[in-house]
C-alpha cells in the first residue's frame, strides 16, 4: 500500500449557533487516505460530508482533533500559510465549475499561475499541456459559454492540475451534468489520478461517481459508517440506491 498522505486523528467540528445552540457536524473522525488514492466521500445533505471534504481541502478548522497533509500539521498553519498550502498542493474542482465567463478556458488555466508568481508565458505554456491532457485542445480559445458542461468541467479540472496539485479535490463534480457526461468526467479523473499518481478525494451523493473510486467512505449524522474498497460493492445505475432506501 502506498505511504498515508493525508491522516485525520478525532476530528471533530461544531458549529456554534447563539449562546446555547450547537449543532455537531462531526464527530470524532479518524481517517487515513493514501498517495494516488481515489477515495468517494458518500452521504446525503446534512451528512457531514461537506464539512468533512472542507477540512481536508485547508477551507475550515475542526475544533478538536489533528489533520496532516504529508508531514504537515494544518491546525499549525496561519491564515497567510493555509492560502499557501492550497495554492501550492491542492487543486479544486467544484459542482458549479467557476469558470471567469469573460476569459478563454486557456485564461481562465492560466490565471491561477500568473496570480502565484508563475511568468506570464510559462502560465500559458501549462494551461495549454494541461488542457490537452484532459482533450481541450481544440478548444483553447473558447469561452465558457461557448462550451458544453462536460468541456467547461473539463476546464475546471485542468485549472485544477495546472499547479501539479499533490491532491485534487472535487465537491459534487458530476452534480450539473447527465449520467453520460458525468461518467466521462469521473473516468477522466481517475486517468489523471492514475497518470500524475495525484490523489482525488471527491465528495458526492451521487451513485455513479463510485465506479472509479478506489475507497468509498460512507459517513452519516457526523460519523463514518463504514468504509469499503470497491471491488467490495457492486455497483449499477440506481441498485444501490434502492438497496439503500429499503433499509
Amino acid at each position: 500500500m502506498s505511504d498515508v498522505l493525508i491522516k485525520l486523528e478525532n476530528v471533530s467540528k461544531k458549529f456554534f449557533l447563539g449562546k446555547k445552540n450547537v449543532v455537531t457536524a462531526l464527530e470524532n473522525v479518524n481517517l487515513e487516505i493514501f498517495s494516488g488514492e481515489y477515495i468517494s466521500i458518500m452521504g446525503p445533505s446534512g451528512s457531514g460530508k461537506t464539512t468533512l471534504f472542507n477540512m481536508i481541502g485547508v477551507l475550515d478548522t475542526p475544533t478538536t482533533g489533528k489533520i496532516t497533509i504529508g508531514e504537515t500539521d494544518l491546525k499549525r498553519l496561519t491564515p497567510l500559510e493555509q492560502a499557501f498550502f492550497r495554492g501550492t498542493y491542492l487543486g479544486y474542482v467544484f459542482q458549479s465549475f467557476n469558470l471567469l465567463p469573460q476569459y478563454s478556458a486557456i485564461e481562465n488555466v492560466a490565471l491561477p499561475l500568473i496570480f502565484s508568481g508563475k511568468s506570464y508565458s510559462a502560465s500559458l505554456e501549462r494551461a495549454k499541456e494541461v488542457l490537452e491532457s484532459v482533450g481541450l485542445g481544440n478548444r483553447l480559445h473558447h469561452k465558457p459559454d461557448e462550451l458544453s458542461g462536460g468541456q467547461q468541467q473539463r476546464v475546471a479540472i485542468a485549472r485544477a492540475l495546472a499547479n501539479k496539485p499533490l491532491i485534487i479535490l472535487a465537491d459534487e463534480p458530476t452534480g450539473n451534468l447527465d449520467l453520460h457526461t458525468g461518467e466521462e468526467i469521473i473516468t477522466l479523473l481517475k486517468e489523471l489520478s492514475v497518470k500524475y499518481h495525484v490523489t482525488v478525494v471527491s465528495a458526492t451523493h451521487d451513485y455513479k461517481m463510485l465506479s472509479t473510486s478506489d475507497r468509498i467512505v460512507w459517513i452519516a449524522d457526523g460519523k463514518i459508517e463504514k468504509i469499503q474498497k470497491r471491488e467490495e460493492i457492486e455497483i449499477k445505475v440506481g441498485t444501490i440506491l434502492q438497496q439503500e432506501k429499503i433499509k
